[in-house]
Formats: C-alpha cells, structure tokens, sequence
C-alpha cells in the first residue's frame, strides 16, 4: 500500500492498538522517546488508534514540543488525556512506575517527590512503601527486584514489575487489537497483557543487551529479552544489524522477525525560524548522545587528538550525559587535548538544533548501535556525517562517511578531509540533506500496520 493510499485513509481508524513504552517527549533520555513519537504521531495520521501508556511523566518546565501530564494531571482528567493539536486518534495514560534506566536512585527518588507518588524519599515511610510496593508486583516478572547494575537505577525491576502489573489493569478494561511493546523494559507489560487477553503481541526491539552491554551482559534483563521475543506474535527490529543478533543470540524463529527503519520528523513541520549563522574561526566536530561504552566517546577522544596533532584550528563538543562522562573528562585531560573538547552535558530541544548547526562535521562512533537517529538529524541540519559501520543507519545512509569504529586513524584521516576540503563538506552536506527527506516516518508507520496485519493474520496490501 502506498504512502499516498494510506494518508487517504486518515480518516478512517483502521485498528486499535494498545502501545507500552518508557519514553516519550518532552521526557527524553535517549532515541527511543523520539522514534516512539515520531512512529505514534504517524500511525495516528494513518487512522491507527494508539491508546499509549507510559510510566508516570513529571511535569517539566524544560518541555519541547509535546506536553505530557503527570498521573495526578491526568487523573483529574479521567486517567487518560489526548493531545488535539498534535494527535487525533490517540490517548495516553500513566501509570505510577518510573521506569528509569539511566538515572540515579536519588534522581529516582526526586521523581517521585516531584509526581507525588508514594516511596519518594522525601515522602514518609518512602522506603517502607517501595518494599511493599515490590511485595505487591513481583508476580509480573517474577523473582527478586535487584540492583541489575550497570546503568541502571537500583529498583528498576520492581518498577517493571509494577508497570506490567498497572499495564494489565488497563489493558482489562480497554478494547483494542493488538498489543505493541517498545524495548525490553515493557515487554514483561506486553507478554502478561497477550496472557490476560488474548491478543497479538508485537515487540519494538530498539537495542537489545548486547548492545548496550558487550558481551558482558546482564543475565536478568537478557532473560527479559529473550522471554518478551519468544512470547511475542512478531519481532520488530529497527534494523538488519539487530535483525541479525536477534536471531543469533535469542534463538527466535526467522519467520516472525520483520525490519521497519526509524525516520525523522518532516522540517517542514518544525515550525520553528531558522537559527542566526554562528561565526567562529575554528572547525566544530561534535559528538551528540549518551556517553556510555555501547557509543564509543573514548574512540571519539583518540581520533580527536589525532586531528589535533595535524590541525590546531578544531575544537571537539561532545554533548550528551552518561557512566562515563566522568572518565571521558579525565581521558582528555591526560590526552593534553581537554582544552580543545568541550564537554555540555544534556541537551534538549532548541539547544540541540543550535549545536548542529554550529558543527562542521558530525560522528557517531558507535560500538554497537541499532539504528541510529542522530545522523538523520544532524543532515536534517545541513551537516554531514561520518558513522560507524556497526550501525543500523548504515544500511540505509549512502551520503556519509564511514568508518570501523575501532580504527581511530580512519576516523581522524576523514575528519581530517571534510575539515580541509570544502567541495567534499559541501557534497556530503548537500546530497545527504536530499538523502535524509525520503526517511519518512509515515512508511515506517506503514511498514508497522503491515506487521500489524501479518499478527492479526489479516492479508498484507
């Protein structure tokens, strides 16, 4: 079915669909809050009805484009609440489990402080609370809530636990088709909620352990992993590369696992006037995203001094939070390049458009990503990549730059030759702009009703 036959059909709901996910705008920590929005906001003007649920959502004063309500918001709205100038077919609900992965249990705590839910540390009897709280839930996944270590936040499993078993509670008292879960956090909600009702369960694989671990992975969230895929109807992968360590590593059935490649938002919807040109004298090579070992900042650093060993005028940003920030800040200080690398924290909304357009050059030097929506972004602002070849977006990325993310060299000689060279920064930056407009988060969407179709066992157009 094409892209145009399917927007005739806007008007039309054509199935209802019970979405889990952890992530969603303005609450971001990674590429899954944007993939889950920019494929809902799809879906939806597809004439897919989504009833999304997602752990309980503080209200932040530091918001992008979306506003999404606390519990205690959406309560006084009947528990579920819509977003008319965004979404026509879509409602969401919260629930009270804060899935959190890459926060710290004092920021976890805040949290809770923050939506005033029961168990924040600062609330009375807060620790008493989380130990019932665990005692009530574990039946979800089963076994002990514990520190799965890592980066993520010490009581995350019951947190899981308590989502699937809110999850299951409103998927009792909802009609819909099918259930769509979105990464391994939510895959325990999605395999009780099939149980409960009966339903197809699709899952939403964005990163699996393997990637976000090596091969040192945690035996309780692969076990999650693994159950979630084999209990689901079909797989979605965001790529071939994770098509493939699906198969390899999880043992599930090749019949049921289908690729659908994230998008980008259209520009011409952002709505927003272009930024001033920023004047400098030095070239700008920037690192955007978690700084953790699955991103490879380190290999980021060590092509960076390599660069700077031949050219002075270059300064390195590398914007994004992680485990490893910390280390990455000593690494360039003993490298003697810490005053040439600028280290920014967390951006978000227009912060992040600002320093992409004020970057010469883009890298993403990922270890092991599954996708990869940063590089889509980064030509959406005019600015030209240079990418792993351990990533999902290099499947589909003609117009950039790419290297083995283990060979700093490499990575250094072509930073190097788009610093240096202005036909060759004008040609990556020009064709991969053309090249970014045909990721259209509508044909994933169409690609996702497709799998929808297969699970419900109804003809694919």
């Amino acid at each position: 079915m094409s892209r145009a036959a399917l927007s005739d059909r806007k008007d039309d709901v054509i199935m209802r669909v019970l979405m889990l996910g952890w992530e969603f705008p303005p609450f971001i920590s990674g590429g899954l809050g944007t993939a889950c929005f920019g494929l809902t906001r799809a879906l939806d003007h597809l004439g897919t009805e989504v009833l999304f649920v997602l752990p309980r959502a503080v209200a932040s004063p530091e918001g992008t484009h979306v506003q999404v309500l606390s519990p205690a918001s959406a309560a006084a709205r009947g528990g579920a609440w819509t977003l008319p100038g965004m979404f026509r077919h879509t409602q969401f609900r919260a629930v009270s489990a804060a899935l959190q992965p890459y926060a710290r249990p004092e920021e976890v705590d805040e949290a809770d402080e923050a939506a005033g839910v029961p168990g924040g540390r600062m609330t009375p009897g807060g620790p008493r609370r989380r130990r019932v709280r665990r005692a009530a839930t574990k039946a979800a996944v089963g076994g002990p809530a514990s520190d799965p270590g890592g980066n993520y936040s010490g009581d995350l499993f019951a947190e899981i636990e308590r989502y699937a078993a809110l999850g299951c509670a409103i998927a009792a008292e909802e009609t819909f088709d099918l259930i769509h879960a979105h990464d391994w956090m939510t895959f325990p909600a999605g395999a009780a909620a099939q149980v409960q009702t009966g339903k197809p369960l699709v899952v939403h694989v964005h990163s699996t352990e393997f990637d976000r671990s090596g091969m040192n992975v945690n035996q309780r969230i692969y076990d999650i992993e693994r159950a979630g895929m084999h209990a689901a109807t079909k797989v979605i992968a965001v790529s071939h590369l994770t098509r493939s360590i699906i198969l390899r590593h999880y043992d599930v059935d090749p019949r049921k696992v289908e690729v659908v490649y994230n998008a980008i938002d259209d520009r011409e919807d952002d709505g927003r006037p272009p930024l001033p040109p920023i004047t400098r004298d030095e070239k700008i090579v920037l690192f955007l995203g978690r700084v953790t070992m699955q991103k490879g900042p380190e290999y980021f650093l060590a092509a960076a001094k390599r660069v700077l060993e031949v050219m002075d005028n270059v300064r390195f940003v590398m914007a994004g939070s992680g485990d490893m920030i910390r280390r990455m800040i000593e690494l360039a200080a003993e490298m003697g390049i810490g005053h040439k690398v600028l280290f920014t924290g967390f951006l978000r909304g227009a912060d992040v458009r600002r320093v992409y357009r004020m970057a010469d050059l883009y890298v993403m030097p990922s270890v092991s990503e599954p996708f990869g929506l940063t590089p889509l972004e980064a030509l959406s602002n005019d600015v030209p990549v240079l990418i792993s070849k351990q990533s999902g977006v290099a499947e589909v990325l003609k117009h950039a730059l790419k290297v083995d993310f283990w060979d700093v060299d490499e990575m250094a000689n072509k930073i190097i030759a788009v610093l240096r060279h202005p036909p060759l920064h004008a040609t990556l930056r020009d064709h991969g702009s053309f090249e970014v407009k045909r990721f259209s988060w509508l044909d994933s969407a169409a690609n996702c009703i497709k799998v929808y179709q297969a699970a419900l066992g109804a003809p694919v157009s």
